[in-house]
């Protein structure tokens, strides 16, 4: 199932930075204000991608309210949809599941103690460029463009963010004569 959510390179970035946040908070650039600002979180909101929440913590501030109420953005279910990224079960679910799985550990005699990963949906473009990462001659950014449509900033921001830390997964490059920078997926 492919998503059907048509994103600028500017959303994508935003949205793939928020998944990556403890909090899953929107960090908005300095650079990103009035109208542009607008421009760009606006859909998000409209689409349920992204949705403003109560200033706490250490997430970036989004707004203040006439009321002096102070507002953070966080990416939604739907958000970490849209990236391909598959939610993690909200905090009731995860705490029936942890017991459950502990349970299960020691019934087992088994310790768990890596931490959980997100698993890409089928379909999506992450997984197209998972599958051709792990292809023995691996693939270039331009390779990916041109089967994904991404910009090359997006393909470095994905490898980076979606694969290596949301997914854990270990990619290693290399220059290779002909073809230059190549990126594989070490299994």
């Amino acid at each position: 199932m492919t998503t059907t959510t048509k994103l600028s390179d500017t959303q994508l970035v935003l949205l793939t930075e928020a998944a990556q946040h403890p909090e899953r908070a929107l960090a908005i650039p300095d650079r990103l204000r009035g109208g542009a600002l607008a421009r760009v979180v606006g859909p998000l909101m409209a689409k349920g991608l992204v949705e403003a929440v109560p200033h706490r913590g250490e997430m970036p501030l989004y707004k203040v309210e006439a009321d002096g109420s102070r507002l953070a953005l966080v990416i939604t279910n739907a958000g970490l949809l849209a990236l391909g990224i598959e939610p993690e079960p909200v905090a009731e679910d995860k705490a029936d599941a942890a017991s459950t799985k502990m349970q299960a550990s020691v019934v087992e005699g088994e310790t768990d103690d890596a931490p959980r990963t997100r698993q890409p949906r089928a379909g999506t473009k992450q997984e197209l460029l998972i599958a051709m990462l792990r292809r023995p001659e691996g693939a270039t950014v331009p390779e990916v463009v041109a089967a994904t449509g991404w910009q090359p900033h997006t393909v470095r921001g994905t490898i980076a963010g979606a694969l290596k830390k949301k997914l854990g997964l270990e990619i290693r490059s290399e220059r290779v004569e002909g073809r230059g920078r190549v990126y594989r997926i070490r299994d």
